[in-house]
Formats: C-alpha cells, sequence, structure tokens
C-alpha cells in the first residue's frame, strides 16, 4: 500500500488546494467561516478515524481533548498574545492528556474502551463547567484574541481579521492531513490495521499491541488538541459545551458519512456534515429532526460511506475494460 496518487487524483487535488486558497477573494466571510469550520472537523476526524477506522477501536469520549486543546490555548492567548504559543499549547496539552487518561483506556476494547472514554470525556465537560477560576465555568473564557503568529526577533504575522486567520486554519489543516496521510501509510499504520483485523493474529507476531493502541490514541489526542486550538481563535471564546459527548459525536458521524476505510472518507463527511446543515437550517426550525432522518439515510444507503461509490467505480472500470 504505497499511498500514491495517480496523476489525475493529485491534479484534481492541486487544483481543489488552489481553490481554497482563492477563497477569500472570491466569497464572503460566511463562506469563508464556513470552511474554516469544515476544515477544523476534518483534522478532528482524521484523528478519530485513526482510532476507529484504522485501528478498531470506538472512542465516545474525542471531545474531551478537543476541549483541552480549546482552554489551553484560549488561556495562553488571554495572557501571552502568541497564536504559535497558543496552538502548540493546546495541541501539547491535549497530547498529555491523550497519553494519561489513554493508559488507562487501551487495557480495555470494544464496548468496554468505548465507555470508558466516553466517561472519561464527561469528566472532562464537568471539570470545564466547575472548575471556575481556570474555566470559567458556564461562562467559558471570553475575549480570546487572533493573536499575531509570531517568533520573536524572526517574524510577526496579523491574522486579527478572519480572512488572516482562515490561511493559518488552511495551512495547519493541509499539514495534518499529509502527514496522517504518510502516517497510515507507513509500517506504524500498516501495524495498526493489522492490530484491527485480528488482535490474537498481531500478538503472535510479535507485536505489542497495548503499546501502539496508546500511539494511535495519543496521535487521535493530538488531532483533536490542534482542532480545539484552531477553534478558539476563530470563535473568540470557549465554553463547556464543547467538551461535551455530542461534540465528540460530531467526528462519529463525519467519518460514518465519507466512510471509515478510506482515507479521504472524513475528510468527505466533514464537508457533507456542515453543508447539509447549512442548507435545511435555512428552510425550517425543526433541522435536528431533518438533518438526523438525512443522515440515517445515508449511512443506510451507503454503509461504507459515500467515498465507497466511487471504490466502486474505480473497481467496476478494472473489471470491464473500456467501461
Amino acid at each position: 500500500m504505497s499511498g500514491r496518487l495517480s496523476p489525475r487524483a493529485a491534479a484534481a487535488l492541486a487544483v481543489l488546494v488552489l481553490a481554497l486558497a482563492m477563497l477569500p477573494w472570491l466569497a464572503g466571510r460566511y463562506p469563508v467561516y464556513l470552511v474554516m469550520h469544515i476544515l477544523i472537523l476534518a483534522v478532528f476526524s482524521l484523528g478519530f478515524n485513526l482510532l476507529f477506522g484504522y485501528t478498531g477501536l470506538l472512542s465516545f469520549g474525542q471531545a474531551g481533548f478537543f476541549a483541552v486543546g480549546a482552554y489551553a490555548c484560549g488561556k495562553i492567548l488571554l495572557f501571552v498574545p502568541n497564536l504559535l504559543l497558543g496552538l502548540a499549547g493546546g495541541v501539547a496539552t491535549a497530547g498529555v492528556a491523550a497519553l494519561v487518561l489513554g493508559i488507562l483506556s487501551v487495557r480495555h476494547t470494544r464496548i468496554y474502551f468505548s465507555m470508558l472514554t466516553l466517561a472519561f470525556g464527561m469528566m472532562i465537560y464537568s471539570v470545564a463547567w466547575k472548575w471556575r477560576d481556570v474555566t470559567g465555568g458556564d461562562d467559558g473564557l471570553v475575549g480570546i484574541p487572533r493573536a499575531p503568529l509570531e517568533i520573536p526577533g524572526l517574524f510577526s504575522i496579523g491574522v486579527s481579521a478572519i480572512e488572516g486567520y482562515y490561511y493559518v486554519v488552511l495551512a495547519l489543516a493541509l499539514v495534518a492531513i499529509v502527514a496522517m496521510h504518510r502516517l497510515v501509510h507507513s509500517p506504524l499504520g500498516l501495524t495498526l490495521q493489522a492490530i484491527r483485523d485480528s488482535e490474537t493474529r498481531a500478538e503472535f507476531a510479535g507485536v505489542p499491541v497495548r503499546k501502539y493502541r496508546l500511539v494511535a490514541f495519543t496521535i487521535a489526542g493530538l488531532y483533536a488538541g490542534l482542532a480545539g486550538a484552531l477553534l478558539s481563535p476563530l470563535e473568540n471564546t470557549v465554553t463547556p459545551p464543547v467538551a461535551h459527548w455530542s461534540t465528540s459525536a460530531e467526528p462519529v458521524l463525519a467519518t460514518l458519512l465519507g466512510g471509515i476505510h478510506s482515507f479521504a472518507g472524513p475528510i468527505v463527511g466533514a464537508v457533507l456534515f456542515f453543508v447539509i446543515r447549512d442548507v435545511i437550517v435555512r428552510f425550517t426550525e425543526y433541522w435536528l429532526l431533518v438533518y438526523g432522518v438525512i443522515v440515517v439515510a445515508l449511512v443506510m444507503g451507503f454503509p461504507e460511506g459515500v467515498m465507497s461509490m466511487f471504490k466502486k467505480r474505480r473497481t467496476d472500470r478494472g473489471q470491464t475494460p473500456g467501461v
């Protein structure tokens, strides 16, 4: 599994990246804002899918690490207005939290792992509500600045305007996507897939299963932390609901919509998640009901995700020459 792109796919990706780079020049503020949320959810979902799609671990507590990244970044920016420091601090704090809780979680599998991660996630949610001196309680952290992206003495780039911050989100999202693509096609990624397919065979082959699960869990926490850290300067505030289990459901839905066995599945699912919701909200106040029906219909119609359509077409072309 080399993970190399065909020339046609590479050209399509280049056009897409160019279009995203030109978006602030071609569209208004709301489309830019919406795309930023899609990119953040895509990063969040890629980390989740490393656990679920590649390692076989279903986590319901990823919002906890998302919130840790958001709160840590927001807290740093309120004290030290340096975006680079804030983002790095948010990611690092989420990674440490994932490592610590992962040591306790990866001892279990299947439903026990899922319930344990849900419990840890809700524990972080409770801390966000109760630890008012640090998190601001139900008021959250407010007035988080979009501080300059700078390294003192080298450069300083102002990103206070949403268009400027858009390029920060876009650049980091692209880096995160490329890094995950390389990871899942590396020996580490193949080992994780071997654990997913047969834990017993992997153990007999000498693979330290628990160690690799912890690595996957920590990386997923880092991705969730990056997504959360990107959110707080965008919204200029962080509140406890970002740690709620319903936030953990967003990468789950995005991944199921796009496809768990396709690398691009979580990214496509993130686009569908926000576009469908944005369209429905415009027509009815009961959008949650309609949205739920559409999501259920898509998941039932495409059990392996929307990306399975493209896989099937490629397979059909390969089996039927000239078609």
